[in-house]
Order: structure tokens, then sequence, then C-alpha cells
């Protein structure tokens, strides 16, 4: 599923698409995540309106409209939000569409656990995919202080688990989980309670280092993902532990370790991140 790093490559490549107006609007009409159906009216009432920012908070995008409503896009695991030209032939699985003159914004979806709304930006942190995310790594930063509060109040909870924990940081998932854990040599099953102020420092300061390392080679891509113009990120070749089992640790030379986690693969060195 496309991470913090991964949105904001999208979003970054979507800024063409500022100050154009919306000339008209197709969806698909299929359900998407949990089965819900995207709101077809609220999305067709975007006719007309101009965009006039595109956002982004952990892994939702937000494109405000001169209009007090905004579109909310989850690319879930396989979604892509490209710009093409009105000719290009439209993806099997294309689920909206937002005609721009010559252009169009499309959003197409092959396993449907993306999600599309239109909300009112006066009630934006009312809005239930929103309500509950916590302070975006990039945008508000991670700070340290912060986290060791919060971890102390999730004693039982494992620090990798805290850290997918979006209500503790938005946009943190599981790749820069455990790259964020090897860089902080932290143990990905050690409980949240165990951070000490130093590490929780460290923690921070790792967070930081690998969403910007990402960012800056546009995103990790190990299957579908690609930005707005429909390029793939390179940061898979910059990746220190994650989908890398059985290779040497780039810092001490042990061997890499693959664990499950709560259904997820988690990466480590058992190593340097000593229990």
């Amino acid at each position: 599923m496309p991470e913090l790093p991964e949105v904001e490559t999208v979003r970054r490549t979507l800024t063409p698409a500022i100050g154009a107006r919306i000339a008209a609007v197709w969806d698909s009409g299929m359900p998407l995540h949990m089965q819900r159906r995207p709101p077809r009216k609220k999305l067709r009432a975007l006719v007309g309106a101009k965009i006039t920012d595109i956002r982004r908070h952990g892994k939702y995008l937000l494109l405000d409209t001169d209009r007090p409503e905004s579109l909310l896009v989850h690319l879930g695991m396989t979604g892509r939000f490209c710009i093409h030209a009105q000719r290009e032939p439209r993806a099997t699985h294309t689920h909206l569409v937002l005609s721009l003159g010559r252009r169009e914004l499309r959003f197409a979806d092959p396993r449907r656990f993306g999600q599309l709304d239109v909300f009112a930006r006066a009630e934006e942190r009312a809005h239930p995919a929103l309500a509950v995310l916590g302070p975006d790594a990039l945008v508000h930063g991670v700070d340290p202080a912060a986290l060791l509060e919060v971890a102390r109040r999730r004693s039982r909870t494992t620090l990798k688990a805290f850290l997918l924990d979006q209500s503790v940081i938005a946009g943190v998932g599981n790749i820069y989980a455990s790259e964020a854990l090897w860089r902080a040599q932290l143990r990905p099953t050690w409980r949240a309670r165990r951070l000490t102020a130093a590490s929780a420092r460290r923690l921070a300061d790792a967070v930081r280092e690998v969403i910007g390392t990402a960012i800056e080679n546009g995103g990790t891509t190990l299957s579908d993902f690609v930005d707005a113009d429909g390029a793939a990120g390179e940061n898979a070749d910059f990746l220190w532990v994650y989908a890398r089992e059985g290779k040497p640790c780039p810092r001490c030379q042990g061997l890499i370790r693959r664990s499950v986690q709560g259904g997820r693969a988690t990466y480590f060195c058992p190593t340097c991140q000593a229990p």
C-alpha cells in the first residue's frame, strides 16, 4: 500500500492540475473500499469548480476547490491517480475521471481498496477518515517528547504496531516502519514502553530520514505504485532491510531476517537491533 512518500510524490506530480477547472466528472459507479460507492451526486456537483490546491494528510490526498468542498482520495493498495491527455484510452479499472479540458485526472484501482469522497473543508477534522489521524510525519514533523508520552500509554503495543498506528504518526506504513526501526537500532517486537528519551529521539530522527530519502527518490515501487505522470519510484534500490531477507545488514553485515507481525512482513537485523 502506498505510504506517505508515495502519496507525497503523487501530490507533487499532480500540481500541474492546480488552477484547472473541472469541466466534467465521470465515475464507474462501482464500490471501492468496504463496498462503499463513491458519492456520485457530490462528485458531479464539482463540475465547474476550479482546483485551488492539492494537499496531503498521511496517506490521503485532498484536492481543494474554489468552492467549500474538497475531494478526498486514498490510493488503497493498487490505486493510481494520474494526469492523462484526454485522447489517451482509459484503463480498464478506471473509477473516476475529472475532465480538465485537454487533460484528465483519472483514478484507476484494479483491486478497489481505494477511497473517494467529497467533504466540506470547514468540517475536515470531523471526516471519519481524517479525524483519527495524528500529526503528519512530514508536514507537522515527529516530536520525540510526544512519541515518548504516547508510547507510555501503549505499554503492551509493539514498536512496529506503534509506528503503524495512524493516530500516533500519520503516513508511516509497513515499509518505512521496518526501515525506521532498523535505522534507530530498535527491535520491532519490543514493547513501546521500552522507549526512552534517547531512543525516542533516534526513532523520530529515523522516521524523518527514511521518509525524506524516499521522497527524494520518488517513492518505493515494489509492484503497482507510479506517480501522477506514470513514473515508478526508485527508492527500492535504497532500502536497508525491507524485502532483503537473507542479505547482509548494511550496518553490521549480519543477515536480515523476516518475521510476521499482525499479518504483515517485518524485516530486521537480529544483531544490531539487539533484544
